[in-house]
């Protein structure tokens, strides 16, 4: 097997090689610059949809584990929903049907934040589940004894009952912030520009299949393995003394 990795210094548009690998900009580069800006593409969307998950699965969380009948009811079907409709549907739903039922989205949303609107969407249901399961692995002494020093149900959940339960949900959420970075490969479906759409058409124009799909390959996994080490990181910082592991 000859493997020939001098293409990535070849011009995207003429296929002739570029001194240094770095084309002048614009429309002229190379497949390395086109890689690169391709990672920084799925690093935006993987980004942009954990904050979408992380605001949305939290307001779910507590919408659960809320007193409230009716906001526990709509907590589960926001659940059921986006957890039991497969990622690339929901997207291909956010891509094409909303824009024509709403052709307002057409002009005023970019394809970018429909992507990471289904993408944060289906992933918040799932934090939502963690957060939910954090908050009830507490004792409910913790929220009356926030009642008792006068707080109100939203002051108890936002001192008390969160800070605790994010403590203790934080090796789940490292797996599906973990997840985004993987799941971002299905923008590619809807012409994103980002790693897998990269991997895609590079490779059908220059037939270098495994000198595309290994780099590719580690580029995803450097963006998990760094998630996972900040993750460990402010895990071990914030850990709850007197729990396993715990000091």
């Amino acid at each position: 097997m000859s493997w020939d990795w001098q293409f990535y210094c070849n011009d995207t548009a003429t296929g002739e090689a570029v001194a240094g690998c770095f084309g002048p900009g614009g429309k002229e580069q190379t497949y390395l610059q086109w890689m690169l800006e391709a990672w920084g593409w799925t690093l935006k969307v993987s980004l942009l949809a954990l904050v979408v998950a992380l605001v949305v699965g939290s307001l779910i969380g507590i919408a659960r584990t809320a007193p409230n009948k009716g906001l526990a009811r709509f907590g589960e079907a926001w659940t059921e929903l986006f957890r039991n409709i497969p990622l690339l549907v929901q997207v291909f739903l956010w891509y094409h049907v909303l824009p024509a039922l709403f052709p307002v989205l057409r002009d005023a949303v970019s394809p970018t934040v429909l992507v990471v609107l289904a993408l944060g969407f289906f992933t918040s249901a799932r934090i939502g589940e963690q957060v939910k399961a954090g908050i009830n692995t507490l004792p409910r002494g913790q929220r009356y004894a926030g009642q008792a020093l006068g707080m109100t149900l939203p002051q108890t959940y936002r001192f008390v009952l969160l800070p605790m339960a994010f403590r203790i949900v934080i090796p789940p959420l490292t797996s599906e912030s973990m997840n985004i970075v993987k799941n971002s490969a299905v923008a590619f479906a809807v012409s994103i520009p980002e790693l897998a759409q990269f991997a895609q058409q590079a490779s059908e124009e220059t037939s270098h299949f495994e000198e595309i799909f290994i780099p590719v390959t580690l580029l995803y996994f450097i963006s998990a393995f760094v998630i996972n080490r900040i993750a460990k990181f402010v895990e071990a910082r914030v850990r709850i003394p007197g729990t396993v592991g715990g000091k």
